[in-house]
């Protein structure tokens, strides 16, 4: 069976009584939804332009992907400080142990970071949106959550992050299994003991990856079932010493204004030479360099033409296939873990950060299979089927298999426009937004790290401080010039669709099925669901908006 988390072990304050986020009907001036980077930051900055604000969170602690995130393995992509608030009062008091850090430290981070903002008086935990709709008569969004209480705010923001709504697979005969079944975002709080038991691993994205080469160093075996192999790069963890994160400090606002200037929001850019612009000798040296540095530096600080030109990425590719296939023994595993010919153009699926993830799995006890050649047709009470007969036995199973990305979330909360009509309705067909943070026919609603936004192109900290900041600084504009109603026109939603298209278009993001492009979602359509342009092309559009007197907005 599958299991679901019920043991995250916080108090409810709900039934204390100690807090009046809980009323049954809630009156504010702002209700955000989820209490993540991007919740957070919205309430601290809202807090003190003077604006009255409560967070409805569906998890039973702050922290968002990191309340939920505890599957083996798990930590972050991106390293610090840039993955952190850029908010000075945070930063100063708060060090590291490693450069990628783990859940773990990543929960306590958000401890820190209810200490110094006092964000939890103002947050009613276990509490999912289940319906929301904005009453004109009123001017106000009438908010309904599952257990029946009501919210009326002026202003809603959601904050659910890209991730939110999981997806599992239809394979038939799951619910039969008589092991552990867990998905990655449910992993029990307590941990899943897998000493000496068998464990199959389903999916190969970062989850996957980290589940995989965390579990294989306890587990008698671990068999991955993979769709595409992972372009994986190395990590290059290395532990931090609280004096040298203390010494470099000082800089710290330079590095977060810096990052802001980069295409993704990492403290590097993609060099401003073209792949053949070097000799082979040159950029094997490049290349080699960029490896060494470990991290998204081979991504993202890569040669410019890599995610537009065919034959630019293939030279990367095979720099990629040739230092993978070094590090693994098995022939069999070598061509479906790095097959020689590029599954896809490197970079157009987010590459995961690896450890040992080739060297666990070439290890003659672990397995991988194919399913694109063999396909899984059946779970059975014990054991994993395969479209050859073959069953493979299990004690645990990992769903590593993704989320509906960027989209999920919203469309699965019950919003309807002005006339009623449900949003998962409108974004049947595709997705339209303004600025990648608002909704035609949801007036004063904004949204951050979702569709059409820089957000799976960048570290989600920059994401969510570029687009905050536009948020607030809009609001207080509307505030300053009481202006009650802003609402985004369909002519906007359509300009912008067409942006995010053009942008998407002259990359090689198009030629790859991925989340990105809404492929891992059967039915979903294909489209490119994120800003191609770069964070400071992104803000540049966005700032022309606001300084254009909300051009692209009906205002009231």
């Amino acid at each position: 069976m599958v299991h679901f988390r019920t043991d995250i072990g916080v108090t409810n304050p709900h039934a204390a009584g100690t807090n009046d986020s809980y009323a049954k009907e809630l009156e504010t001036e702002v209700l955000i939804v989820g209490a993540g980077f991007g919740g957070i930051y919205l309430m601290h900055k809202l807090r003190q332009l003077g604006f009255k604000c409560k967070i409805y969170e569906a998890g039973e602690e702050l922290g968002g992907i990191w309340h939920w995130n505890c599957y083996p393995g798990a930590r972050v992509d991106t390293q610090v400080p840039i993955y952190e608030y850029s908010i000075p009062e945070v930063w100063k008091d708060w060090t590291w142990s490693e450069r990628y850090p783990g859940f773990a430290e990543l929960r306590k981070y958000f401890e820190h970071v209810e200490r110094v903002l006092d964000v939890k008086k103002d947050v009613a935990f276990d509490t999912r949106v289940v319906g929301a709709q904005f009453d004109k008569p009123s001017g106000k969004w009438v908010i309904k959550t599952e257990d029946g209480r009501t919210a009326r705010a002026k202003y809603l923001l959601l904050a659910t992050g890209f991730a939110a709504k999981r997806h599992f697979p239809d394979w038939t005969g799951m619910d039969k299994f008589k092991g552990e079944i867990h998905h990655s975002s449910f992993w029990p709080d307590a941990g899943v003991d897998v000493k000496g038991k068998r464990v199959a691993v389903v999916g190969t994205g970062s989850t996957g990856v980290q589940i995989a080469q965390e579990t294989a160093k306890t587990a008698v075996s671990v068999t991955v079932f993979q769709r595409t192999p992972n372009l994986a790069l190395p990590m290059q963890q290395k532990p931090l010493t609280k004096e040298e994160q203390e010494n470099r400090k000082k800089s710290y606002p330079e590095i977060y204004k810096h990052r802001m200037t980069t295409f993704g929001g990492f403290q590097y850019d993609f060099v401003d030479r073209n792949t053949f612009d070097d000799s082979p000798e040159q950029r094997e040296a490049f290349y080699q360099k960029l490896f060494g540095n470990g991290g998204f530096e081979f991504w993202l600080a890569n040669y410019k033409d890599l995610l537009f030109d065919k034959e630019a990425n293939n030279e990367a590719y095979k720099f990629w296939a040739k230092k993978t296939r070094a590090r693994i023994s098995d022939p069999v595993k070598r061509d479906i873990l790095a097959p020689e010919k590029p599954p896809h153009a490197f970079g157009t699926k987010r590459p995961s950060l690896e450890q040992n993830y080739y060297e666990m799995l070439d290890k003659p006890e672990n397995e991988v299979v194919d399913i694109k050649k063999m396909p899984v047709i059946e779970v059975t009470e014990t054991a994993i089927k395969t479209e050859d007969g073959k069953l493979r036995e299990f004690d645990v199973i990992a769903l590593a298999t993704g989320f509906d990305s960027v989209t999920g979330g919203m469309k699965n909360m019950g919003l309807k426009d002005v006339d009623g009509i449900p949003l998962s309705e409108k974004w049947k067909l595709g997705t339209w937004s303004y600025l990648g943070m608002t909704c035609a026919g949801f007036p004063n609603m904004f949204f951050l790290y979702g569709a059409q936004g820089p957000t799976a192109f960048s570290n989600g900290p920059s994401c969510v401080e570029c687009q905050g900041d536009w948020i607030i600084d809009a609001m207080k504009t509307l505030k300053e010039e009481d202006i009650k109603y802003i609402d985004a026109s369909r002519e906007a939603e359509e300009n912008w669709r067409k942006l995010v298209t053009e942008l998407s278009d002259k990359t090689l993001f198009p030629g790859t099925s991925s989340w990105y492009m809404g492929a891992n979602i059967p039915g979903k359509p294909r489209e490119q669901l994120n800003f191609a342009g770069g964070i400071p092309l992104y803000e540049k559009e966005c700032r022309q908006s606001l300084n254009n007197g909300f051009q692209g907005f009906i205002t009231a």
